[in-house]
């Protein structure tokens, strides 16, 4: 199925089609999300794609790009090769729990040969939705914000599947869960996935979800992940995206944290064509602590535009926001953070700061943090930098003897160090740390970790 035709208003498009494929939307997934639909398709059209008009996306107009015309697979389509002799994505010494998604549906080939404790659940949120549906009437479309932002409401009313993470009370899980979602198709695709994550009170998880393209196909991602994170919970989740220039990836990302709860979330953006992430951390309960890091960066034509929001709802609650960004060629970008602290929320604690560098005159960025502060016993901070390499540290660099290129190598990976740092997970962060260091060498498109390999089992493409 095609979504094209641009003689028709662009909204009308998605809503034509939404009515002529709900029931086969619906086919795959429990009554508590079909039910979902209906409010959400009507809260997109009352919105519509969002232009620079719409101050969230002031500098991100979406029209163009959700113009271009796209498949789409309503039913979902077996990969035909046995994904583990085509493609292997092995963090080195990284112990995990990996599963795939091909094109944002669970793979059905998955195998998780690592024992798990009782009453962890993990898969497709298509199945689970109808064997638990008790855990999804309390958690799932409870948190992402469709009435804000019309393109969270599209996902609503078109998302089939994607991945469920369940964690019960108590129960730790000591290695990451890594889940690796692949776009790869003969066509050019649009994919909608949906994800949920519930982590119960005193439980702890870290995921590590990788995002790649194994084709030279369009796509267009638009996805949303919302977790639950309950009392004295920790959770940890690490997104990387490694794509090529012909994607545009939407990814939302929505938390609700109760009482003494952690979370810490990281974006890494290494390689991209348009790549929008939102963050909404919603601190809904006293002594709550969120950290919220991103590094992105881009070159060529490339555009990133990270936009958080960051509520401070209740007492004695901190945030720490930190995005950094390397842009170079004609690679724009866009940092727009808002820490929202309520009336009741004395003793908040919230620092923000953006610092980006840009390595050639015609790169451009903005960077708008913002602080909206409606209680008087606080301890806030906001801050943005943008600026080129510094010349008086090239300068002594190359008098010790080392050569320009190299100069300029040492002084970008130092400026980006202090975000890499913030991985909690030790395998995690030294492979970001070689990924970064590949970026600013040039090989933009390299995964050491990720092979996909011909049928006849030699290396083939490596992630674009």
């Amino acid at each position: 199925m095609s979504i094209t035709g641009t003689d028709i208003k662009i909204e009308q498009k998605y809503i034509s089609l939404f009515a002529e494929q709900e029931e086969i939307l619906n086919k795959s997934v429990s009554g508590h999300i079909a039910a979902q639909r209906a409010e959400a398709i009507q809260q997109f059209e009352a919105k519509g794609i969002p232009t620079k008009k719409v101050e969230n996306y002031k500098y991100t107009n979406m029209v163009p790009l959700f113009e271009e015309e796209y498949g789409y697979d309503f039913e979902h389509e077996v990969f035909k090769q046995d994904l583990s002799e085509v493609f292997n994505c092995n963090v080195h010494e990284l112990e995990a729990t990996t599963i795939y998604l091909i094109n944002g549906w669970y793979y059905r080939k998955n195998e998780i040969t690592t024992s798990l404790p009782e009453g962890v659940l993990i898969g497709s949120l298509a199945e689970h939705s109808k064997s638990h549906p008790e855990i999804f009437e309390k958690h799932y479309n409870q948190y992402a914000k469709n009435d804000e932002d019309s393109l969270v409401a599209l996902n609503t009313a078109y998302a089939q599947d994607g991945f469920f993470i369940y964690i019960p009370k108590g129960v730790v899980i000591e290695k990451p869960i890594q889940i690796v979602n692949i776009m790869h198709s003969q066509k050019d695709l649009m994919a909608f996935p949906r994800n949920l994550v519930v982590i119960e009170e005193n439980a702890q998880a870290k995921i590590l979800f990788c995002e790649h393209t194994l084709a030279d196909q369009k796509y267009l991602l638009s996805g949303v992940t919302e977790a639950f994170v309950d009392k004295n919970a920790v959770f940890d989740i690490y997104n990387i995206q490694n794509q090529h220039n012909l994607t545009t990836n939407v990814s939302s990302f929505f938390v609700k944290q109760k009482q003494h709860s952690s979370i810490l979330t990281h974006n890494l953006t290494l390689h991209t064509g348009v790549t929008r992430n939102n963050i909404y951390v919603d601190m809904d309960d006293e002594h709550c602590e969120s950290h919220v890091y991103g590094l992105f960066i881009s070159d060529k034509n490339q555009h990133v535009d990270n936009f958080s929001f960051i509520d401070h709802a209740k007492p004695n609650c901190y945030s720490e926001e930190l995005f950094k960004g390397v842009l170079d060629d004609a690679a724009t970008a866009t940092f727009a953070g808002k820490i929202m602290v309520r009336p009741d929320a004395q003793k908040t604690n919230a620092f923000q700061r953006n610092d980006n560098l840009l390595l050639t005159d015609t790169a451009k960025m903005n960077t708008k943090p913002m602080l909206e502060i409606y209680a008087d016993d606080v301890k806030c901070s906001h801050g943005a930098t943008v600026g080129q390499l510094d010349e008086k540290a090239m300068f002594y660099l190359r008098s010790r003897g080392i050569s320009k290129e190299e100069s300029r190598i040492l002084l970008m990976y130092a400026f980006a160090y202090e975000a890499v740092e913030k991985i909690r997970v030790e395998a995690v962060r030294e492979q970001i740390r070689e990924l970064v260091e590949n970026v600013f060498r040039g090989e933009l498109n390299k995964c050491n970790s990720c092979v996909l390999c011909n049928q006849d089992g030699t290396e083939g493409n490596s992630c674009m």
